[in-house]
């Protein structure tokens, strides 16, 4: 099979200068409805189509230069990593994708705003940095659908994290994935918020991806997965454009309980979500029927994001002391 997104790379890179220093940023992004299977495992190819908002300053920094040393180096967070490290090991095959076998030795360094690994969409957020800062560092006249596929071999919602606002990733249909790429709303929603209710910002113990691939294999709930959500996809689409919240809301965490309805019924069962999870559900479920306008969204972490209007914060954090809320159209050029 054709890999599309190898082929994109090997040509602009005809073109490519040296590598420069280079800087990137990218948002993280939350799936209001999700991504979970996918019918190509080694390109990253979906079987659902899914859609995100973006976090404004919750996101990574990266930037690419030629490595002083003569050999590759990779920093996280300012601290030297061992090149065998997970990190590390999955920056550098990704920077590979550009160096196609050249002894180019680069230094990789990267700044997380948010907790890594913590199913807050670090990784999204970090192949999507690393995306533009590898093309930068090129010199690659790319666009940013092109980097949107070059960014879903590192991580795949990292193709929703090449932009600000709601973005929808695109399964596609062909086989070499050519056409499975993150595709920017062109709306803005300035009341929209996130609040993210913080429960263990540690590694998890699964990988989203050991996760996903164990569900898509063992669970008896997931051969109705991918119809469903491909519907609430486009109901959620449908809602944003309609501004309409409730149905947004409603949809966004039916889906969201769905996927984990997915995982609890894979053999053994999977779940990302504690007892401190479902206590905060059940803390916004009694809230709701009060009159809190929030709904709930869960990815492959134990944190519960909470999405509202403006007209609703005072009440979200009254509810939720200490929740990190996020307005995704306020961000100011991360």
């Amino acid at each position: 099979m054709t890999d599309a997104v190898q082929t994109l790379i090997d040509q602009a890179m005809r073109e490519a200068g040296e590598a420069q220093t280079f800087s990137a940023y990218a948002p993280s992004n939350i799936a209001l409805s999700k991504y979970w299977g996918k019918r190509d495992r080694a390109l990253n190819l979906p079987l659902n189509s899914s859609l995100s908002i973006s976090l404004a300053e919750w996101g990574s920094h990266t930037t690419v230069e030629p490595s002083q040393s003569g050999s590759d180096q990779v920093l996280l967070d300012g601290q030297p990593l061992p090149p065998t490290s997970g990190f590390a090991r999955k920056a550098l095959a990704f920077a590979d994708l550009f160096r196609g076998g050249r002894d180019v030795p680069l230094m990789i360094s990267t700044r997380n705003t948010i907790p890594t690994a913590a199913g807050l969409a670090s990784s999204a957020s970090g192949f999507a940095a690393l995306t533009r800062a590898l093309c930068g560092s090129f010199g690659l006249d790319l666009q940013a659908q092109d980097m949107s596929r070059i960014a879903r071999l590192g991580s795949g919602s990292a193709t929703r994290s090449l932009w600000h606002g709601f973005v929808r990733w695109d399964k596609g249909a062909r086989d070499d994935g050519g056409d499975s790429h993150g595709v920017p709303l062109d709306l803005v929603w300035p009341e929209f918020r996130i609040a993210i209710v913080e429960v263990d910002t540690g590694p998890k113990l699964h990988s989203s991806r050991d996760g996903m691939n164990h569900t898509v294999d063992t669970s008896p709930l997931f051969s109705s997965w991918p119809e469903m959500a491909e519907r609430d996809c486009k109901t959620i689409e449908q809602a944003i454009n309609q501004r309409d919240f409730e149905t947004l809301g409603q949809t966004a965490e039916a889906n969201a309980l769905a996927m984990h309805a997915t995982m609890q019924a894979a053999r053994p069962a999977l779940s990302y979500l504690t007892d401190q999870s479902w206590a905060i559900l059940q803390r916004l479920w009694q809230a709701r029927t009060e009159g809190l306008a929030a709904y709930a969204t869960m990815d492959a972490g134990a944190n519960v994001k909470l999405a509202f209007l403006k007209e609703a914060e005072a009440d979200v954090l009254q509810a939720f002391p200490g929740a990190r809320v996020i307005s995704p159209f306020e961000w100011s050029n991360a």
